[in-house]
């Protein structure tokens, strides 16, 4: 059987007419589901993240008729439920302490060191984000990862689009100090310091 194809509909239409024929979901999840899946991965593991995926698209199909229909992309949405699925799993697992500080237990980097070929320049790249506020790394890796716009990650994160801003600029300013320039140990540590 060849691929369906995907109209070329907005998001935010197709939710629309989802609400008087459902099986139109389908297609946001035939848009999306690679992304979603990718992004709980990379933030819990591929087995926690098979365990969530259906809990995230049931949650995205019951909450459809309060998508903001003027929002033609519908990844910032689905990532914010994906991210509160994540934390309710956190919190159930990991205590609410967890959750609300550092919520990804799991090595994000655990499932990729054995795909990159950069020997100790990966091992800068995973330092470099450990030393990063988790508020800071959350918006770059939305918009480093998921390919988001800051305005799209303050959306998932609901937070004002110029902290995002801010929050993605002092983030890729302590990678540029860490990487580009190559320095061994951080003058910017864990604190809000730095920036």
């Amino acid at each position: 059987m060849p691929p369906r194809m995907l109209s070329e509909r907005p998001d935010d239409e197709i939710i629309a007419a989802s609400k008087e024929d459902p099986q139109l979901f389908v297609e946001i999840f035939d848009r999306h589901g690679r992304a979603i899946h990718s992004y709980v991965v990379r933030r819990a593991g591929s087995q926690v993240a098979d365990d969530l995926i259906s809990d995230i698209w049931l949650q995205s199909f019951r909450s459809r008729e309060r998508y903001n229909r003027g929002c033609a992309d519908a990844r910032p949405w689905l990532y914010g439920i994906a991210k509160n699925v994540l934390r309710a799993h956190w919190r159930v697992h990991h205590g609410a302490e967890t959750a609300a500080l550092e919520p990804p237990p799991h090595d994000v980097w655990a499932d990729v060191d054995d795909r990159i070929d950069a020997g100790d320049r990966a091992a800068m790249v995973k330092r470099a984000l450990g030393e990063l506020e988790p508020d800071d790394r959350e918006v770059l890796l939305l918009v480093a990862w998921e390919e988001l716009t800051p305005t799209q990650a303050a959306s998932v994160l609901g937070i004002p689009a110029g902290t995002a801003r801010w929050r993605l600029h002092r983030a890729r300013a302590h990678l540029r100090w860490r990487l580009v320039e190559g320095i061994g140990e951080p003058a910017l540590g864990r604190s809000r310091s730095y920036g």
